[in-house]
């Protein structure tokens, strides 16, 4: 029941998310979107309720409590990041609006961003552990635990090995290719020296305060007088 359930709030979060933005940009009722949006979180509650239920009926702790656990830290943590991800590129394809800003690539702006999406991986961590450890205290010594405990150890691995991967961003830069700078705000790279000074020199006009011929060939200079 519980995994039939967890399969049931994956489905149920996308098509929360394509209703809420098909209201949004198609027919233009944004409260209904709104509404539609804030039901997303609803469907932890729910499976958070049935898993206890579950569990309070004297059901065994296995590894589908343990994956509900993980799937409520995960959308606490990548939920709201995953939502503003699509929404802005929904705004660009359906409402002609500018194209969503992409992570930096390079240098120390890769790096802070790798070091925030660990962060949410740390905050999806701690709340499925918590979970988990509540689980154990709940389940106490009336039932096998092991299963609730390896879903721990598991979750505690995850956390590290990305953490290690988003570190090597900050001691190993990545770098830029030649001739193109970072930029920090929304990660995307300046066009070579070369082609920006080239394109300078299509589009920009010398000045002068001499007057023109009709024609355009050349100044006009006043005859002297012998």
């Amino acid at each position: 029941m519980v995994v039939a359930l967890i399969i049931a709030c994956e489905v149920g979060f996308w098509v929360l998310l394509a209703l809420g933005l098909g209201a949004r940009y198609l027919l233009k009722w944004r409260r209904t979107s709104v509404v539609l949006l804030l039901c997303e979180p609803v469907l932890e509650l729910v499976l958070f309720a049935v898993t206890a239920y579950d569990l309070k009926n004297g059901a065994e702790p296995g590894w589908e409590h343990g994956l509900a656990a993980l799937y409520i830290g995960y959308t606490v943590a990548y939920g709201h990041y995953t939502i503003r991800w699509l929404d802005g590129h929904a705004a660009h394809r359906l409402a002609g609006g500018p194209p969503p800003a992409r992570p930096p690539r390079h240098g120390l702006p890769r790096a802070a961003h790798e070091g925030r999406m660990w962060l949410r991986t740390l905050v999806g961590g701690a709340v499925a552990s918590t979970l988990l450890l509540v689980a154990i205290w709940y389940v106490g010594d009336d039932g096998d635990t092991s299963a609730l405990e390896a879903t721990q150890g598991a979750v505690l691995k995850v956390v590290g090995i990305h953490g290690l991967i988003a570190l090597t961003y900050l001691v190993w830069p990545k770098r830029a290719p030649a001739g193109m700078s970072v930029s920090g705000a929304g990660g995307s790279s300046q066009a070579p020296a070369g082609k920006r000074l080239e394109g300078a020199r299509g589009t920009a006009r010398p000045a002068t305060t001499e007057p023109q011929t009709n024609d355009g060939t050349g100044p006009r200079h006043p005859r002297r007088s012998a």
